[in-house]
């Protein structure tokens, strides 16, 4: 996405790894706006992701999902989410920024922005993290 210009922001279990929290993921959350949804999956296609999942809302449409997997080598399902921006995480859009990571750059949420969307998915394991995110130092 960097390469092609696209502006997004990893979010979800990735982004707290970046931030220094390590925690076991099963997909790459990315948060994009609506208008770049289809050249991201035109991008991700060519990265052997083409295996389209069924859209998802959740808080009354505060969050939007756009699913797109493939099967890696080992015949391990990897998941890309992408997450639209929606008004009422427009305050996280405004507020991400960009990190090194592993010598490239890489669009990231604020970690306010990050508790955020936690908070706004209200799952356990989202509490667990808004909890070592207050508590623990990074």
């Amino acid at each position: 996405l960097e390469e092609n210009e696209i502006e997004y922001a990893v979010c979800g279990g990735l982004a707290l790894t970046i931030l220094g929290f390590s925690r076991a993921t099963f997909d790459i959350d990315i948060l994009i706006r609506e208008e770049s949804l289809a050249e991201c999956f035109e991008i991700v296609k060519g990265l052997g992701y083409d295996i389209p999942g069924m859209d998802m809302s959740f808080k009354e449409r505060a969050v939007e999902i756009r699913r797109i997997s493939k099967v890696d080598d080992d015949g391990e399902i990897i998941s890309l989410d992408f997450l639209l921006v929606t008004p009422q995480v427009e305050d996280v859009w405004k507020t991400k920024g960009t990190v090194d990571w592993e010598g490239s750059p890489m669009g990231i949420v604020s970690r306010e922005g990050l508790m955020r969307m936690k908070e706004l998915a209200g799952r356990a394991k989202d509490l667990i993290d808004i909890d070592r995110m207050n508590n623990e130092k990074d």
